[in-house]
């Protein structure tokens, strides 16, 4: 099943916003936050990705849509915050949980390779939380490697 990348209409962005805040909290409340605290960090988040409430200069939120013109998902692509202009990074990539196992993450990467490439960048990086298990498979088949590890022990 062919994907494409579709930039996401701006009269959209703020519903985008808004889901990709609460994906965010979701997966901070996953790994113990509390719900209240989890919500304060993915807003303290989007407000510094996003202090105008528009995408940074050369970020891009696109839609993934597969090939029968369904919205499946989106993809957040742009700069990392280094010095280097040919570093990129994959800020948020979200399939549908209905739609996941099909292939569709996997193509929508590879066009965000290609993306990213024809903007000049030379590397792509990403961040995956431990517990998702899927997506760290899906990165590592296409070729992504583990630069740093983050670790946690809860003292409770």
């Amino acid at each position: 099943m062919p994907v494409t990348l579709r930039p996401l209409d701006a009269r959209h962005f703020s519903a985008w916003l808004e889901r990709s805040r609460a994906e965010y909290a979701k997966d901070l409340v996953a790994l113990g936050q509390t719900s209240e605290d989890a919500y304060r960090q993915a807003d303290e988040s989007m407000a510094r990705s996003f202090p105008s409430g528009i995408p940074a200069p050369e970020h891009v939120v696109f839609d993934v849509v597969d090939d029968a013109g369904v919205t499946v998902g989106y993809l957040w692509i742009g700069p990392d915050t280094s010095d280097d202009a040919g570093a990129w990074w994959i800020w948020d990539i979200v399939i549908d949980a209905d739609r996941r196992g099909r292939g569709l993450g996997r193509m929508a990467m590879l066009l965000g390779e290609e993306y990213a490439r024809a903007q000049g960048a030379h590397t792509l990086g990403l961040s995956v939380f431990g517990f998702n298990t899927g997506a760290r498979g899906l990165y590592e088949s296409l070729g992504y490697e583990t630069t740093s590890v983050k670790m946690l022990k809860k003292l409770d």
